[in-house]
């Protein structure tokens, strides 16, 4: 896939795999200056989590205890034996629908007991090195999932927004608009007075002065309004009981051959989602970052967590957008601001706890509803609409099975219409050469488009040169990646050749977008050369255009334009 062959002493041994980042990082050298880093970024994030963990425990039809529990417990632990940097664990709005149908149909030991199957899963998958094929789910299929449960989250939030008292709410959305509308009269203006303005506090500090606490401060407001004047609206107390102020004692899940073979499905599903949020989350911070994380290492990790939660009687840990973009930004250094999270989110529950019994139920709703808008890629479903039909097709599958079938079924559903629509595609691309033979072909006789090698393009240490062969898709986008993303700021230029590409897809294409972000970030010019008028086309429907990255027709006239720049 490049002009440089990977030799077999470059493949990563069992401890390159799996050290914990938190090693490495102590490896580099570790002093106050960082610490005090990690603590500031470990504060902002723990005060951000502590509404939502909340929030996310109650729309999944646990307690607000579980998700302190699990934010706690399983946040911990992703930081002390991650793969990625910046990681930040916990509960995740992406599991409310699983989690809630789990809850449903087994209970609370049922739902303990399928974390715990879960976080084996997990730690197998990231045993048997199978983390690099999770990384195979099409972008928009990543896309399509997300939005679904975005629009479930919100759903699931109606009840509370409008304060409606109805004791069993479906699960079903074609079945949960009528059970709400048939409750209509119990509508409650109160609560959705106090959603609204929650809805105002964390939309107008956002706006004004987004690098305070937003949703703490929306939800502290409204739980001291609601206590000052007496709104009749739920609370946690009212609804809960409050808060415990300590960890409860571990104990194993209640194990037998029955229970286990009943929670096996929502294990599987919780299993699959967690791998593939918490890899998507691992992937955002590189993105952000400039690093690379250890995706094997930290489904271990995500395991070690989820068998961590549920001993504590929490629930389904994975690695969060949110919460870990948030860590990034703050200025974390490394995994010792996720531990610190935990433990501050920890500081808060002992002496917190009773003032959590005031929280009004409308408070976290508004919270969730905010969530769930945050979680519509809205700029990336515009980019899959105009990319084509079948991206467009994949995307609109996955998101209608989310809302109105399964979850799994959606992703199994839409991983499948991405393979065929890559192996339409890959079917037009297929041509015959008739006089031409098929092996043992001279380089003077050969069609390359490439062109022949240059001992002195290679030799150019201001430039960096790679040359892509063959379909550059969902399935390549992992293994191209890793390699591409070795720039260093010591390189000028670094050239990518698609002369040899017959096609590109919409991953490929973020993949590449990712790789252009970061060469700027490190003032390296990015130069695609050889790109049909069909690849170029979906670059810039994915904003590949200038100055973000340069266009030439071939390698040498790239060479000649970077030189006259050096020159000039």
């Amino acid at each position: 896939m490049t002009d440089q062959t990977p030799r077999r002493s470059d493949t990563p041994g069992f401890a390159e795999l799996f050290t914990p980042k938190l090693l490495t990082v102590l490896r580099e050298g570790y002093g106050p200056r960082q610490l005090r880093a990690d603590a500031i970024a470990g504060l902002t994030v723990a005060i951000v989590a502590l509404p939502l963990s909340m929030a996310i425990a109650i729309a999944s039809g646990a307690t607000p205890a579980q998700g302190l529990y699990t934010a706690i417990v399983g946040g911990f632990l992703v930081s002390l034996l991650g793969g990625s940097r910046f990681q930040i664990g916990g509960p995740a709005g992406a599991f409310i629908v699983l989690v809630a149908a789990t809850v449903a149909q087994h209970g609370m030991e049922g739902l303990v007991l399928a974390t715990f199957l879960s976080g084996l899963m997990l730690a197998a998958l990231g045993f048997l090195r199978l983390g690099t094929f999770i990384k195979f789910i099409p972008f928009p299929v990543t896309v399509g999932f997300t939005a679904g449960i975005a629009v479930i989250i919100f759903a699931s939030q109606i009840k509370e927004v409008f304060g409606l008292a109805l004791e069993d709410e479906p699960g079903a959305l074609l079945d949960k608009i009528p059970a709400l509308w048939a409750v209509r009269d119990s509508f409650t203006p109160a609560a959705l007075a106090v959603s609204l303005a929650t809805l105002g506090v964390i939309l107008a500090l956002r706006r004004w002065r987004p690098q305070w606490p937003g949703m703490l401060i929306a939800v502290v407001l409204a739980a001291t309004l609601t206590g000052v004047l007496a709104l009749p609206v739920e609370t946690i107390g009212s609804t809960f009981g409050g808060i415990p102020a300590s960890l409860p004692a571990p104990r194993l899940p209640a194990l037998s051959p029955e229970r286990i073979a009943a929670v096996l499905p929502a294990a599987l599903s919780f299993t699959l989602l967690g791998a593939i949020e918490s890899l998507l989350s691992a992937v955002v911070a590189d993105g952000m970052t400039g690093r690379r994380h250890r995706s094997n290492c930290e489904l271990v990790a995500q395991g070690v967590a989820n068998i961590g939660a549920s001993l504590f009687g929490g629930f389904c840990v994975t690695g969060t957008i949110a919460r870990t973009a948030t860590n990034v930004r703050a200025g974390a250094h490394g995994p010792v601001a996720g531990m610190l999270h935990a433990g501050f989110l920890l500081l808060f529950m002992l002496v917190a706890a009773p003032l959590a019994a005031y929280i009004p139920l409308a408070a976290l709703a508004g919270v969730l509803a905010i969530v769930a808008w945050n979680m519509i890629e809205r700029p990336a479903i515009a980019v899959l609409v105009r990319s084509g039909w079948g991206e467009a097709l994949v995307l609109g599958a996955t998101f209608f099975l989310t809302i109105f079938r399964d979850l799994t079924e959606a992703i199994v559903v839409g991983f499948a219409l991405g393979s065929v629509l890559f192996i339409h595609r890959m079917s037009r691309t297929t041509d015959v050469a008739t006089h031409t033979a098929f092996v043992a072909r001279d380089r003077a006789d050969s069609t390359d488009p490439r062109g022949e090698y240059h001992e002195e393009q290679a030799a150019n240490p201001d430039v960096v040169i790679y040359r892509i062969t063959g379909a550059l898709f969902f399935g390549a986008t992992a293994s191209i990646g890793s390699v591409l993303d070795r720039i260093q700021t010591s390189h000028k230029a670094l050239i990518v050749d698609f002369s040899a590409v017959p096609f590109l897809d919409s991953t490929g294409a973020n993949m590449i977008e990712g790789l252009a972000r970061k060469a700027g970030k490190q003032g390296v010019a990015l130069w695609l050369t050889g790109a049909t008028r069909d690849i170029q086309r979906v670059f810039v429907t994915h904003g590949l255009k200038r100055p973000l990255v340069h266009y030439a027709a071939s390698v040498d006239e790239a060479l000649a334009r970077v030189r006259e720049g050096a020159e000039g």
